[in-house]
């Protein structure tokens, strides 16, 4: 009897995981686990749920006439969902799971899956801080070895009082069985190492649980965490172009006040009709038709300084207008291409914007006739370069390693500027969710 008890209790363990690693690859099961306040709703949800799944154990047991015992986790799930839940979650999940034992005549189950659930609800209660739940030890040694070290006592403490509670669980059940033979199901022992065994399982398969939800629930907070970082970061490089923009505006501004205060008159105007377009931005990301027109104001900003030195022509691909792109990708882009090629050329020239679609991506080149770069400028544009090397920062925390971004340049004939990006609707709203961040 005992080998075959070993075996049960073996396989006891391993539905255990199982059953806990198939209830995380439900969403929101997940969520339900990032939460430690949860409405009377949200508990009695939850209770229903997973009672579904540990009722199911109990009814196999039931309909197999014992032949798969170790699929029964109904004291073991009550408890961990009082422990996880509360008392609501736990005496709810208790009551449902031993429905189908009832059914088979097992009267005093519901009364010990209700208690079980109750207890895991106290244990709950106990806990100093319930993060403390996730991170507590089935090894009573190591708890007690916590214990009488120097520090924080409490985390220790509430692992021992859990193990006992278990154990008190079980202890019930074992004392039930044999009060009210037939009455309620225990593996049966009639050796020390068997009641060993007993107790040791129903130990760890109530902790199992636990520890892979809680390493669930790690993965899910290193996500946020990613995903946080990465949106302050993008919030940074973001602030920082636009005080960028808005010094170099300034800076033309103040040049012309004393050469034509009419013409400042009417940058002024329209540098506070781009703030206040920038000020309603929050997204991320916006159309390509509506960056077009940003870039638009921003050149007839600097067409004022450069007059008919300076021409902006657009070859746009109709199907990219309602794309989406980061917001400000084209200025930093265009204002790169007036500093280093257009600003000193006695005859100016034309900055070109061109779009197009290729095998589910979107192109975008801004080209200019300028002076060029020379290469070894070129070489370290990136690092040196705010403008470039705050557009390319953004596409990386954006689309990790799913963009591209070039820059050719011949001295005396001009440079080009290449972006090359997953193609972005406001149905697929992938840059949005910052997929650097899971990649």
């Amino acid at each position: 009897m005992v080998p075959q008890t070993l075996v049960i209790l073996l396989v006891k363990a391993a539905v255990a995981a199982s059953v806990a690693s198939f209830l995380t690859r439900f969403g929101w099961f997940q969520r339900m686990l990032m939460r430690e306040d949860r409405t009377i709703s949200q508990r009695l949800q939850m209770a229903l749920f997973c009672a579904i799944i540990f009722g199911a154990g109990v009814g196999t047991r039931i309909a197999t006439r014992g032949n798969y015992q170790a699929v029964d986790l109904g004291l073991e799930g009550s408890l961990v969902l009082g422990m996880i839940g509360g008392y609501v979650t736990g005496l709810t999940a208790g009551v449902l799971t031993s429905i189908p034992a009832m059914f088979g005549g097992e009267s005093m189950t519901m009364p010990l899956l209700a208690a079980a659930g109750v207890m895991g609800g106290l244990l709950r209660d106990l806990a100093p801080d319930k993060e403390f739940i996730w991170r507590f030890t089935p090894w009573p040694e190591l708890a007690v070895f916590r214990l009488l070290r120097k520090g924080d006592l409490r985390l220790p403490a509430f692992s021992i009082f859990c193990v006992f509670g278990i154990l008190i669980a079980e202890l019930l059940r074992q004392t039930l069985a044999a009060v009210f033979p037939m009455k309620v199901f225990a593996l049966p022992w009639s050796h020390t190492l068997g009641w060993v065994a007993v107790y040791a399982t129903t130990l760890f398969t109530t902790a199992l649980p636990i520890k892979i939800w809680n390493s669930s629930r790690n993965e899910r907070k290193l996500e946020q965490q990613q995903r946080s970082l990465n949106e302050a970061r993008l919030a940074a490089l973001s602030s920082q172009i636009q005080p960028h923009f808005l010094f170099n505006t300034l800076n033309s501004v103040t040049a012309l006040i004393r050469l034509d205060p009419e013409q400042a008159r009417q940058v002024v105007q329209k540098l506070s009709k781009i703030l206040r377009r920038l000020l309603r931005r929050q997204e991320n990301l916006t159309s390509l038709d509506e960056e077009l027109s940003f870039i638009e104001d921003y050149l007839s900003i600097e067409m004022v300084r450069f007059g008919d030195k300076l021409r902006f022509v657009k070859e746009i691909d109709p199907a990219t207008r309602g794309l989406l792109v980061p917001s400000m990708l084209l200025q930093p882009l265009v204002e790169n291409s007036i500093k280093h090629g257009l600003a000193n050329k006695v005859d100016g020239g034309t900055i070109r914007v061109r779009s197009y679609l290729s095998e589910g991506r979107l192109h975008i080149l801004v080209e200019d006739d300028g002076l060029g770069i020379p290469e070894a400028k070129l070489a370290t544009l990136f690092e040196r370069g705010i403008g470039v090397n705050n557009v390319n920062e953004r596409l990386k925390v954006l689309f990790g390693t799913g963009y591209r971004m070039w820059i050719d340049s011949r001295v005396g004939e001009g440079t080009s500027t290449g972006i090359e990006i997953p193609e972005q609707t406001s149905g697929n709203l992938v840059g949005a969710e910052l997929v650097g961040s899971s990649r």
